[in-house]
């Protein structure tokens, strides 16, 4: 009898992206120490509601004004050796990418959403997953048209929770009960 090997990279769906992609300050889309900044923070869980170990999440957001540019800097590089420095912590970059811990949570600190685009968008790259997915994050009593044209039950799907002062809780479920409403971007 032959020993059972294991799968390699070839034969798994992933993730493979833990090396190059996770930067430091990732989390951080605003600067360190801002007054408004608040924090979100959950769990990405697969349909077992397990939690998901090795998931990478990528946040969008408009700045306070409306603006959609950001700033530039989430990718600095130390010019001696080419090391990833990560952002400075100084400026509002608008997007944010962070891998889950080991166990499946995941945090970002940002300005809150203004109203003209209230939420924070967010792709899930995960195991299993052939293609990421797309969802957002609203806070409690935003008002948007994706979220008056769902079901109450689906909508409540995309509403953070309040946990404390400038703190919200907003769980990615990516199968089953209250499995996240993911949006789905023609190509």
């Amino acid at each position: 009898m032959s020993p059972q090997l294991e799968p390699t990279p070839a034969q798994t769906v992933g993730p493979f992206h833990g090396y190059a992609l996770p930067f430091t300050g990732g989390g951080d889309l605003a600067p360190a120490g801002h007054p408004d900044a608040v924090t979100f923070h959950g769990l990405v869980l697969d349909g077992q509601r397990q939690p998901v170990p090795d998931a990478l999440l990528e946040f969008w957001q408009a700045a306070p004004d409306g603006g959609r540019a950001g700033a530039p800097g989430s990718l600095r590089r130390d010019p001696t050796t080419g090391a990833v420095l990560g952002r400075h912590g100084l400026d509002f970059t608008g997007f944010g990418r962070v891998p889950t811990d080991a166990d499946g949570h995941w945090a970002v600190r940002t300005l809150p959403p203004p109203p003209e685009a209230p939420y924070l968008s967010v792709c899930l790259f995960a195991r299993g997953l052939l293609h990421h997915l797309f969802t957002r994050i609203y806070l409690p009593g935003q008002d948007d048209p994706l979220l008056a044209g769902l079901p109450e039950q689906r909508r409540a799907t995309l509403l953070a929770t309040a946990e404390g002062e400038r703190q919200y809780r907003f769980d990615l479920r990516v199968q089953g009960d209250r499995e996240t409403v993911f949006l789905d971007f023609a190509q």
